[in-house]
């Protein structure tokens, strides 16, 4: 299993990191490992002073493929959730300045926060795919920080899964990440953030 995470599929995420707006997705891994689900804690890494949240929507894939075609995109997922890729922004500016990798900054234990999943052919779900549409969200400390639409995605989940696949076999159980609206931020020991697909929450855990 692995996890494919799209970078700056929102304009406004990539103006706010002041970073290029890309004509193809900007595509990255992470291992298994990287996997944080069930709400259980996460653990502040200690060579991080700067750890920020992304909010993203999660599809999970449930066919294997090579060479998608965009139009039948929509086949290989069945289910989806909202997740965290979590990014320490200190390491990752360190590694860009110098032109180095920053997949420790990115691909680090417990970094990829998975919520619960809602199957996709579910009537509320399937309708709001159809209409490309999903509101995510997601709350710190009670107080809402991040909030999306999938319409506002430069890419589309279809758009995402045919340039991925070009590359990576797309295999059952495959995770990807499809990218973070505006409005990430730091996060601390003692922080509580909790997710939400629509209005449904679908993670709620703490940061110790």
């Amino acid at each position: 299993m692995k996890i494919i995470c799209i970078g700056r599929n929102y304009s406004e995420h990539a103006k706010e990191l002041k970073n290029e707006i890309p004509d193809k997705p900007v595509v990255f891994l992470k291992p298994q490992t990287a996997l944080l689900k069930d709400n259980k804690p996460f653990y502040y890494p200690e060579w991080t002073k700067d750890l920020h949240y992304e909010t993203e929507l999660v599809l999970k894939v449930c066919k294997q493929g090579k060479y998608i075609d965009e139009k039948f995109g929509r086949k290989y997922f069945d289910e989806v959730t909202v997740g965290i890729d979590f990014t320490a922004r200190d390491l990752q500016s360190q590694q860009k300045a110098k032109g180095l990798p920053w997949e420790i900054a990115k691909a680090f234990d417990n970094s990829a926060v998975i919520g619960e999943f809602k199957k996709a052919n579910d009537a509320a779900v399937a309708g709001v795919i159809a209409n490309n549409g999903f509101n995510f969200s997601m709350n710190l400390n009670g107080t809402e920080v991040q909030k999306g639409n999938t319409s506002d995605m430069m890419f589309s989940f279809e758009k995402i899964i045919a340039y991925a696949s070009q590359f990576f076999t797309l295999q059952t159980g495959d995770l990807i990440f499809t990218g973070t609206p505006a409005g990430v931020g730091a996060v601390k020991i003692g922080d509580r953030l909790e997710g939400f697909l629509e209005t449904k929450k679908v993670f709620d855990f703490e940061v110790k």
